[in-house]
């Protein structure tokens, strides 16, 4: 993904893709999800899902609603890696069973998130560890795909220190962790309290390996201190959300932005709307669409991006200064970049 984003800014990195909008829960903080629509039509998202490969999507990542509650789920997975674009799943893990989770192995899915809530159940979520943790050691013991387990902060949550006793159980089974920020109906800054934000500081020390992105951190970090990120949204263009009625928009929060069909959309629309200016972007706090900001900052601004990352006293940063020079300032840089590229199997490496 990382490869093919950077060689060109006219294709989307990252789409999140809804196969179902009914949920078997029923999250008071939700506004993503209803108790009633049926799924969509295998054919119809097979359509969609090779439109996404005419625009040359690297990462396709499919949510919901619940996307496991779609009857051709393990199909879908296996139309996207079929493209050659990465396979994601977005899921609350309710449904997950070891079957499940090789036939998943089977389809060739790369990447699978889980969002828990607290710790016990309560009115506000039902997505708690005391009832997924069977399904972490499941996912511990018998996924080859990687697990990332992704508790939150904000909001109606009245816990805050069971974000950090799931972030804990997520590394003691070898999974990975992150921390998020629960934003509002249209997906903007809901700031901590001070003692939200002591348990926010304890996860990401916790969960930050040298090759982490310190710039992800820092648009995170400035939200829960209520301060607004000045950046480029790249949302509509570099990050797309199809709901499952086949339209595209900026992102879950931001539904009926531009709102076009996805049949009918094209790379000037990808052109368009990465750089068009969105009034939410200061204070929005979906962390995928930041990501996919950061990675095209790296591409168009690679030496102050990744001075910014990684600094010259921090753990890793000789790694880094390395792959700086490998692929950006060496006079070799185009046949690092190049090989890189046929190493981790982009077909667009001979692209503009």
């Amino acid at each position: 993904m990382v490869a093919r984003g950077f060689q060109s800014a006219n294709h989307p990195i990252l789409a999140q893709i809804v196969p179902i909008r009914r949920c078997n829960l029923a999250c008071t903080y939700c506004n993503e999800f209803d108790k009633h629509s049926p799924p969509v039509a295998l054919a119809t998202m097979r359509e969609r899902i090779d439109h996404l490969a005419r625009l040359r999507t690297a990462n396709i990542e499919i949510s919901g609603g619940e996307p496991m509650l779609h009857p051709d789920l393990d199909e879908l997975i296996r139309h996207i890696r079929a493209t050659g674009a990465l396979a994601g799943l977005i899921t609350n893990g309710y449904l997950l069973n070891e079957k499940r989770i090789e036939r998943f192995n089977n389809a060739g899915l790369d990447h699978l998130q889980i969002s828990i809530d607290n710790v016990h159940p309560d009115d506000t979520s039902k997505k708690s560890l005391k009832v997924l943790d069977a399904k972490l050691r499941m996912l511990a013991t018998h996924a080859a795909f990687s697990v990332n387990i992704n508790s939150v902060l904000g909001g109606e949550l009245s816990h805050p220190g069971d974000a950090l006793t799931i972030a804990k159980r997520a590394i003691e089974l070898g999974l990975t962790a992150t921390v998020g920020l629960i934003h509002n109906g249209r997906g903007r800054l809901m700031p901590l309290t001070p003692e939200q934000l002591h348990v926010y500081s304890e996860i990401t020390a916790m969960t930050a390996p040298f090759y982490t992105v310190q710039n992800q951190n820092d648009f995170q970090r400035n939200l829960a201190f209520g301060r607004p990120n000045d950046w480029q949204c790249g949302a509509g263009g570099r990050y797309l959300y199809i709901c499952e009625d086949g339209l595209v928009h900026w992102c879950s929060q931001q539904r009926g932005h531009p709102g076009i069909p996805l049949a009918d959309y094209t790379t000037d629309d990808v052109r368009r709307e990465s750089t068009s200016e969105k009034s939410c972007a200061p204070l929005c706090t979906v962390s995928c669409v930041h990501r996919v900001a950061l990675l095209d900052r790296i591409r168009t601004q690679p030496i102050e991006a990744l001075d910014e990352i990684m600094p010259a006293s921090a753990s890793g940063a000789a790694s880094v200064r390395a792959l700086r020079w490998m692929f950006v300032t060496s006079p070799h840089h185009d046949r690092f970049r190049a090989v890189a590229a046929r190493l981790l199997g982009s077909r667009s490496a001979s692209r503009p």
